[in-house]
This record gives C-alpha cells, structure tokens and sequence, in this order.
C-alpha cells in the first residue's frame, strides 16, 4: 500500500468518525464503519483493535452497537475460533430503516401529549401537531430513501 492511499484510508476512517460522533454516536463507532467501508473485508475482533488501535473491549461494545444497528455482522470462520466482522449485506437500508423508527418514536410520543392536550388549547395543540407532523414527514421521507438502497 503506497504512502498516498494509506494517508487518505486513514483520513477516511477518521472522517467517518467525526461524522458519527456530530450524528450523537460514539467516534469509534464511526472510525470503525470507515473501515468496513474501506476495506471491505472480513475482519478479527484483534485486528479491528489494533488497526484502530483501541481496547478489544471498545470494538466489542462498538461493534455490538453496529451489528444491531445492522450495518455489520458477525461471522465465524472455519477452524478460527474468533469472532469477525464484515459489512452487512444492505447496511445503508438498515440505516435508515433505523433512522426512520426513530422518528416514528418520536412522533407517537409527540402524539401522547397532543392527545392529552384539553381541546380548548388549541395554540398549544396546533404547534405540537405540527412538531408531530414534522416527524411524520421524516419518518415517510427516511423510509422511501432506504427503499432506493432496497436490493
């Protein structure tokens, strides 16, 4: 691996961090997708933490977060008794499909209060209504993105 690639690998995986960490998840959660993106390939729990160089028990619990979050999944390799990890096979779709359940949450619990709300406040309802709504729009929109990653 030239100089040049190696440079802009690891500017990727560390970019792919910062861009996880502005979205509320952990950066190493994020350093640990660029990789899988980069690279492609199934990987040891020992090289992810050397490669990244981090504890094994931060990539256990960041990979834990990956794999249920479906953008990575865990595989055994014949005769290897250690656990490896590749990129799930439609992790953007699962992505989203997350993102989109989010909102949803969101919205139902938006929805709780407007529910609650006496029909007289009707400025108080109006306003809540349109946050829920708001949520409802993320959601339908979300959702129609991961069906354009949909295989």
């Amino acid at each position: 691996m030239s100089r040049e690639f190696a440079k802009i690998r690891e500017q990727f995986i560390e970019q792919i961090g910062l861009v996880a960490q502005g979205e509320g998840m952990p950066r190493i959660a994020g350093r640990l997708m660029g990789l899988m993106v980069f690279d492609g390939k199934p990987r040891s729990f020992g090289e992810l933490a050397r490669e990244l160089n981090v504890s094994r028990g931060s990539i256990s619990t960041n990979a834990r977060m990956l794999e249920e979050r479906g953008f990575i999944e865990r595989l055994g390799i014949a005769g290897d008794r250690q656990d490896y990890f590749q990129l799930a096979e439609n992790p953007y779709e699962m992505l989203l499909k997350n993102a989109a359940a989010r909102a949803r949450k969101a919205e139902a619990l938006i929805g709780r209060t407007a529910d609650a709300l006496a029909a007289e406040q009707t400025d108080i309802t109006a306003r809540i209504d349109e946050f829920q709504n708001f949520y409802k729009t993320i959601a339908a929109s979300i959702d129609e993105a991961a069906n354009s990653f949909r295989k």
